[in-house]
C-alpha cells in the first residue's frame, strides 16, 4: 500500500483568504479580530488527518485484520497561517503591527491578543500531547537552560604532559 501523507489529498489551504480583503481587513481592529477568529474557527474545523494501522477483530476469535485508518489530528494556530488566511506577509503584519497610526493602540491591542491566543493554543496542545512538545517550545522560544561548570581543579594538557626537558628537570 502506498505511504499517504498527514495533508489530505487536494489540500490547497494557501489559496484560503480572509474575505474581507486586506484594504477593509485591516480597516478597523474589529474587523482584524473578526479575521483572526476565522481563521481559528477555520483551523480548528480543518485537521489534519494521519493514517495509522488499526487491528480489527474477525470476530467469534477468527483472527483479525490490519486496516489502515485516517485519525484526525488537531493542528496548531500559527502566525504564518494566520497572514496565509489574511493573504499578507508575515513581514506586512510585523510592520503593521509596528506602525503609529490613528487608533493604533486598539490595532495593538488586538495584535497582542491574536498573538495571546496562538501562545496558549500551541502551549496547552503540547502540554496535553496534541502538539510536538519539542518543536513548539523552539517555536515559543521557551528553552530549559542548565549552566555546567566544569571547573574541577583539573590539569590541562600541558601539566598532564610537559615536555621532555621541564620533565627532566623536575625529575632529576
Amino acid at each position: 500500500m502506498a505511504k499517504k501523507e498527514s495533508a489530505t489529498k487536494g489540500n490547497q489551504f494557501w489559496k484560503l483568504r480572509a474575505k474581507h480583503g486586506r484594504d477593509k481587513l485591516f480597516a478597523s481592529p474589529e474587523l482584524l479580530w473578526e479575521a483572526a477568529c476565522e481563521y481559528f474557527e477555520w483551523v480548528t474545523n480543518n485537521p489534519e488527518y494521519q493514517t495509522k494501522p488499526m487491528s480489527v477483530s474477525g470476530g467469534m476469535n477468527v483472527g483479525s485484520e490490519i486496516e489502515m485508518i485516517e485519525i484526525p489530528v488537531k493542528q496548531p494556530f500559527t502566525l504564518h497561517g494566520l497572514c496565509i488566511y489574511l493573504d499578507c506577509g508575515t513581514a506586512y503584519f510585523r510592520n503593521f503591527k509596528n506602525e503609529d497610526r490613528k487608533g493604533g493602540e486598539d490595532f495593538k491591542s488586538v495584535i497582542a491578543q491574536i498573538e495571546e491566543v496562538i501562545y496558549n493554543q500551541k502551549f496547552s496542545g503540547a502540554a496535553s500531547g496534541f502538539f510536538n512538545a519539542n518543536i513548539i517550545a523552539r517555536d515559543l522560544g521557551l528553552r530549559d537552560q542548565q549552566d555546567v561548570n566544569v571547573n574541577d581543579n583539573r590539569k590541562n594538557v600541558e601539566e598532564l604532559f610537559p615536555d621532555e626537558e621541564e620533565f627532566n628537570k623536575a625529575n632529576g
